[in-house]
């Protein structure tokens, strides 16, 4: 099975990258299943009900998020609505939606993907080590094929989590920095693995957001509006290609491609 992880989708210039570059990448590499971050797919900062409509309607399959999830009132009202849009599985109890999914792919092939956002720099969550230990037990009475996003600030909570599910889950997959890393690689008991899989976005900005604006942030330690930029857009992901029989990691490639014009 080959599946697409796309990284953090930030704003309009991001979701452009999906709805432009997104079929010819599906068609070149075989991909069988697209899953994407959307956190910041409306103006940076959370996601609207339309923008999600959106997203499915352009090839995607499932939605995970992290923290900014929230951004967006208007998220409580319709979460629960989609059974794939996902928010980190170690909230508390009773939060809305939910934290995991398990669907029948088009191969016939059940999927399982795993939401978990880290405490480092963060807020004080629920362990998601624990969490992830309950949930992948769960999730494996249906499927041997799960993919984990872990949403983290800190590159030693997410490569610590690779290891701690090393043998465990198909992927863990870093999101969150905006920044893709070049350290991915299938870890020796059949995970594959990276620290952050990128940003989906701008890149003639800071992490999505117009340079003088974030600038401004930096120097005058002010606070003011966060505009998305919208110059140099690319789409940044991994493709992984995984065991059917197994639900083992056989390999990891990243994707960095930039759109014309």
């Amino acid at each position: 099975m080959k599946i697409l992880f796309i990284g953090d989708i930030v704003g309009k210039p991001g979701r452009k990258a999906v709805s432009t570059l997104l079929p010819g990448i599906v068609g070149q590499y075989g991909v069988d299943i697209v899953i994407a971050n959307c956190e910041n797919a409306a103006g940076g900062f959370g996601v609207t009900r339309k923008i999600v409509d959106e997203l499915y309607h352009n090839e995607i399959d499932i939605l995970t998020s992290g923290n900014h999830i929230w951004d967006k009132k208007e998220i409580s009202n319709f979460i629960d609505d989609y059974e794939t849009l996902l928010r980190p599985a170690n909230y508390p109890e009773g939060t809305v939606g939910k934290g995991s999914v398990v669907i029948d792919t088009r191969l016939g092939i059940s999927l399982g993907v795993l939401n978990l956002e880290g405490r480092v720099f963060m807020k004080p969550l629920d362990c998601p080590f624990r969490v992830a230990e309950r949930e992948i037990e769960k999730l494996k009475h249906k499927t041997n094929i799960i993919i984990v996003d872990m949403h983290a600030e800190a590159t030693s909570e997410k490569e610590a989590l690779g290891w701690f599910l090393d043998g465990k889950v198909s992927t863990v997959l870093g999101t969150h920095t905006h920044v893709q890393t070049a350290d991915e690689r299938v870890l020796p008991h059949g995970t594959a693995y990276i620290t952050d899989v990128g940003m989906t976005g701008s890149f003639d900005s800071v992490l999505g957001i117009k340079k003088e604006v974030a600038l401004e942030r930096f120097l005058t330690l002010l606070p003011n509006r966060f505009d998305v930029a919208k110059g140099d857009i690319r789409l940044q992901g991994v493709l992984i290609d995984i065991d059917n029989e197994t639900g083992k990691g056989l390999s990891i490639e990243r994707l960095n491609i930039g759109m014309e014009g």
